[in-house]
């Protein structure tokens, strides 16, 4: 009897009941509570030859490449798409999403491309159980910053905090965070590059601030002008986001 951790490529494929040429090459991972615009959004943009796996998933051609969306909330949902697709042959996962802020030198707009995380999701370390952090693909960060930098888009660099636990977070846990030198936190990051490592992939982040929790703002104090510039952001990170998922390698 075989169970999750044991199934191979080809249980995978009988599983999804899918032929190894729809598996896609790269797979977008977005971290947000709200899917159906998310989705809605990547069904149009992934326009050709769409299959949707399971509910909050879609797979489409993009300019003749084979590439993943894939709507999540937290590292238990992130994992549970990374981990299948990474054993499915996938090659490259990229995380997308939003972070609260933990740097006093990052601001509303910046496009944040994360370097490591900080594995206390509860999620990534049944993957990499040997250190606290893992890094991102050095060759995706640079070729990210690369873009950024020839299109003139505002990004900073550096390493991000994974919690599990959004809604427990204190003042002075973020202060104490803010004091390790980390940029932001989030929930997703640490568990897409902790799959990707074990199964030998690719990962990196690229992330949009929400909340700038360092500086007392939560969601909640979000106005008109800071949604619309989050939106400017967004698209800004689906286009990097497509351009790293049709790289050859």
């Amino acid at each position: 009897m075989k169970l999750y951790g044991d199934f191979t490529k080809e249980d995978w494929l009988e599983a999804f009941k899918i032929t190894e040429d729809k598996v896609p090459q790269s797979f977008i991972l977005h971290g947000e509570w709200e899917h159906e615009w998310n989705l809605s959004t990547w069904k149009e943009i992934l326009s050709e030859e769409q299959w949707i796996p399971i509910w909050n998933t879609i797979i489409g051609k993009y300019n003749q490449h084979q590439i993943g969306f894939a709507n999540v909330f937290g590292g238990p949902i992130a994992a549970a798409i990374a981990h299948r697709f990474a054993v499915l042959g996938t090659e490259t996962f990229v995380q997308t999403g939003y972070f609260g802020g933990l740097s006093h030198e990052v601001q509303y707009g910046d496009i944040f491309i994360v370097t490591s995380a900080v594995m206390e999701d509860g999620v990534s370390q049944w993957y990499v159980n040997d250190r606290k952090t893992v890094a991102a693909d050095p060759q995706l960060v640079e070729e990210a910053i690369k873009y950024c930098e020839e299109k003139g888009y505002r990004y900073v660099t550096g390493s991000i905090f994974t919690t599990g636990a959004i809604m427990v977070e204190t003042s002075e846990m973020v202060k104490g965070w803010a004091e390790q030198g980390h940029i932001g936190v989030d929930m997703e990051t640490a568990t897409t590059f902790a799959i990707a490592e074990r199964f030998n992939r690719k990962a990196v982040g690229l992330l949009n601030l929400s909340d700038h929790i360092i500086k007392g703002d939560t969601f909640y104090s979000v106005g008109d002008s800071r949604d619309e510039q989050m939106d400017e952001t967004d698209e800004k990170i689906r286009e990097i986001a497509l351009y790293l998922s049709t790289l050859k390698r």
